[in-house]
């Protein structure tokens, strides 16, 4: 048996793409009355799938392909620019540079674009006087984006992230609770960051993270409590050492502690954290904020200078308190913007014009069946208007350009059309059969 499977290598390894992979074009299965040994693990010919010889040794099957995947991730790191602290002045983008790139793929939205921009600026800055004898030393400013539903957040911080020379991670608040609780612990933030960075600590250190979904963990009510709040008030003082800056031990692959995992212990120092709400109905906090603090004839002028369709605006740092976020966590953010609510015009916009524009999404996904796909100019007015409608920003789009595509995108392929034009006819007759429409109609 051992002499035919001998005998089976030396066929495949002699086959015409073996000769062509062999490096001298000859045969690299050794007969086992030669036994030869592999020069990296020592293991002899019979107990490997293969060996492959070299100028002055052999190396089998399984240590080559531990050196293939060495070699990949070498690459791919070395790729990803470089480490943190390699930066240099001179090659960074600029605050203006990083908000035209912004421009690309988000609509409007300038206040929270030039913030964040500034931001990673400084972050970048930052990083490289860490070095240097300085009596001045630059604190990090953690910041706090406030706006609705659809409006954008999210989508800045996978956009940013597209840019940046520094491991950048997100992370959802909702699964976050106080330790020894049905939930993660907050130094599951930590762990995912280490993930991006390949377990380069140093790397690490010096990233940025975005904490979506921050209003979830707000406190539930003003009112003391006999029961713990282990996924609200719980949370942020949890989160009060990571802003600031501590030596935390992360468990290296996420989940619980146990005492026989070894830690990983990260500075949180340099790390950015960039922290993003829908804080839903914090809209009557700020206008019972405005109305109190007028009073006398001018409270009237005030109060018809304040733009009621768009509160956000407005909002403060108190106002973040009163919706239940702590004072500690509060001051740790310095930086605080907002979110536009999305116009008609930006809803139309965002529909076409960004790089990666919901209608240019599908219009790809026909061309590589071979259909060329196009839309009646009515048909975007028709899908905008249902998407203020729903009230659901630009989220709604997609849900509304998937109902009216569903039914072309199983029939299409099958077909073999080579070309499709969406009408306002047809948009209105698939919305009616959707759900979305029955919805709709239902109200």
């Amino acid at each position: 048996m051992p002499n035919a499977l001998h005998a089976k290598k030396h066929l495949a390894f002699n086959s015409p793409k073996a000769q062509a992979l062999s490096p001298f074009n000859s045969p690299t299965i050794m007969a086992k009355q030669q036994r030869q040994y592999c020069s990296f693990c020592g293991r002899p010919d019979t107990e490997v799938g293969m060996l492959i010889a070299g100028v002055s040794g052999y190396i089998c099957n399984e240590c080559a392909e531990q050196a293939y995947e060495i070699a990949r991730e070498t690459m791919q790191h070395s790729k990803k620019g470089g480490k943190a602290g390699d930066l240099d002045l001179k090659k960074l983008p600029k605050p203006q540079e990083i908000k035209a790139f912004l421009d690309q793929y988000v609509i409007g939205q300038d206040d929270a674009k030039r913030y964040l921009s500034v931001s990673v600026y400084n972050h970048y800055k930052r990083l490289m006087q860490e070095d240097k004898a300085d009596e001045v030393e630059i604190e990090k400013s953690n910041i706090i984006i406030v706006g609705s539903t659809g409006t954008g957040k999210t989508l800045l911080a996978r956009t940013i992230a597209k840019l940046l020379k520094v491991p950048f991670t997100i992370v959802d608040a909702t699964v976050l609770t106080e330790a020894g609780y049905v939930g993660e612990d907050i130094e599951s933030i930590l762990t995912r960051l280490l993930q991006v960075a390949d377990y380069d600590v140093k790397a690490a250190e010096k990233g940025i993270v975005f904490i979506d979904e921050i209003d979830k963990i707000a406190r539930k009510s003003d009112n003391p409590s006999i029961t713990r709040d282990v996924s609200g008030e719980g949370v942020q003082q949890g989160l009060l050492k990571l802003l600031e800056g501590s030596v935390v031990n992360v468990p290296p692959q996420g989940g619980r502690k146990h005492p026989e995992q070894k830690m990983i212990a990260v500075d949180t120092k340099n790390i950015l954290f960039i922290c993003g709400g829908a804080f839903d109905g914090i809209e009557k906090k700020i206008a019972q904020r405005l109305n109190t603090h007028v009073v006398g004839y001018s409270s009237v002028q005030n109060t018809l200078r304040i733009d009621k369709e768009n509160m956000m605006q407005y909002i403060s740092p108190q106002d973040l308190k009163s919706f239940g976020l702590i004072p500690e966590i509060i001051g740790r953010m310095p930086v605080l913007t907002y979110l536009n609510p999305l116009s008609r015009e930006a809803l139309l916009a965002i529909l076409t014009e960004p790089k990666n524009a919901i209608v240019k999404q599908y219009v790809k996904l026909f061309e590589m069946d071979g259909v060329e796909l196009t839309f009646a100019p009515e048909v975007y007015e028709y899908i905008v208007d249902k998407a203020i409608e729903f009230k659901l920003g630009a989220r709604g789009l997609r849900s509304i350009v998937e109902s009216i595509m569903m039914d072309a995108m199983f029939d299409i392929p099958t077909r073999g059309d080579k070309h499709f034009e969406v009408t306002l006819d047809y948009a209105r007759s698939q919305m009616e059969k959707s759900n979305l429409g029955r919805l709709q109609a239902g109200e």
